[in-house]
């Protein structure tokens, strides 16, 4: 429970002292390149996801274009 209260607090005091680090120019600046890096790391994650999923629907498609010609092949 202590460990709790601790974390509680110390998340508090460091929305409190970004906060005030906000209000100020450089702080401001800080804010600003910490948000451009968190969009580019987004917008890598975003495009590796879209990537990976074209090729697992390619390769799914594949596979099941594969069987059903196996099944019309095997019914005739």
């Amino acid at each position: 429970m202590k460990g709790l209260l601790l974390l509680a607090v110390g998340a508090a005091a460091g929305f409190a002292i970004a906060h005030q680090v906000s209000k100020t120019p450089e702080g401001q600046k800080f804010f600003a390149d910490v948000d451009a890096k968190a969009k580019e790391f987004s917008d890598a994650v975003v495009s590796g996801y879209k990537s990976r999923e074209a090729e697992l629907k390619k390769t799914v498609d594949g596979v099941v274009s594969d069987i059903g010609a196996r099944a019309r092949s095997a019914a005739q």
